[in-house]
């Protein structure tokens, strides 16, 4: 069956699942979507829910429903919101590790009987790893099948720098890279605002004192864990991230953003996936970017590598 190029599967309808749907819904980029839920009675809660915010003129009139796997056949885009996430207290998505392989190896079954050609993006924790390992034992084609990654830090980051630089965020040209979670890591020689370098950041935008690498990366990395804490789960930020992705595919952008994909070479490495400047396309990821990084850069892309190929050899082994 050929691919429809409106049509989105969103696997899970929890949080994370159901803002999702409607993040979608509010940016008018897709018009035929279906969700799909062990528990079919939340899914058609939320399906509900979000198809009456159709009549309002400010949405567009999308199709909606809840269905099962065969639905995927055609689909274009396929996100994976399904299995436990991170709970307040918690800050380790690696605890998630053992679950959420069994939830997608499930899901995985599913999506390989009726399609291989669909875009799979994964949002479940933890992302690296699912990604790495289901490309690998499924055989989905590299490059449509990644993870959200570091998308969500890297807008993070750049709101943070936005903001102490009185900019904003959009004219932030910087990206955190390697594993979505602890040993993440910003290429500081390749940031930059409006061709403004990092290192001269203060100088040029007037600031009072240079700015601290080291608070902003662990600011990154805590902002995420802090909004659990307080609210019991985040939502807001990883559906844009997700819709981010999704708009720059069915508008066939050729945008540049980091995400979580099985390294093929790149600096040395094929055996992990890890977040890396990709560019987005209708068929998913058509390149990816090596940036020129220097040698904290080398160092940091090696912590992060050992520390995920470590967590892939737990499962393997």
């Amino acid at each position: 069956m050929a691919v429809s190029y409106g049509k989105l599967a969103i696997i899970g309808a929890g949080k994370v699942g159901s803002a999702v749907l409607n993040s979608v819904l509010r940016m008018n980029i897709v018009d035929d979507i279906v969700v799909i839920n062990r528990n079919r009675d939340k899914a058609l809660g939320e399906v509900l829910d979000a198809s009456h915010t159709t009549a309002f003129a400010y949405s567009a009139n999308a199709s909606i429903r809840v269905g099962d796997y065969r639905d995927l056949r055609d689909a274009h885009i396929i996100v994976m919101t399904a299995g436990p996430s991170i709970l307040p207290g918690n800050h380790d998505r690696n605890t998630l590790l053992r679950k959420n392989i069994e939830v997608m190896d499930q899901t995985m079954k599913e999506i390989t009987a009726y399609t291989r050609e669909a875009i799979l993006i994964v949002i479940s924790n933890p992302l690296d790893i699912l990604t790495y390992y289901f490309q690998k034992k499924y055989d989905y084609p590299a490059g449509r099948i990644f993870g959200t990654g570091t998308l969500l830090d890297t807008a993070r980051f750049n709101k943070m720098l936005g903001d102490l630089c009185g900019v904003d965020a959009k004219n932030v040209v910087g990206f955190v890279l390697g594993e979505h979670g602890s040993t993440s890591f910003i290429p500081w020689n390749t940031v930059n605002i409006v061709g403004v370098p990092f290192d001269r950041l203060a100088e040029k935008f007037g600031l009072k004192e240079p700015i601290d690498k080291e608070r902003l990366l662990r600011d990154t990395k805590t902002i995420g864990p802090r909004i659990v804490d307080l609210k019991g789960y985040t939502s807001s930020g990883v559906s844009l991230a997700a819709c981010r992705i999704i708009g720059a595919i069915l508008r066939n952008e050729h945008c540049v953003v980091p995400v979580s994909t099985v390294m093929q070479g790149q600096y040395g490495y094929s055996d992990v996936a890890m977040s890396l400047p990709c560019v987005l396309t209708r068929d998913g990821i058509s390149r990816v970017i090596e940036l020129p990084l220097d040698e904290q850069g080398r160092r940091d892309l090696t912590v992060s590598h050992d520390h995920l190929r470590a967590l892939i050899d737990s499962i393997e082994g």
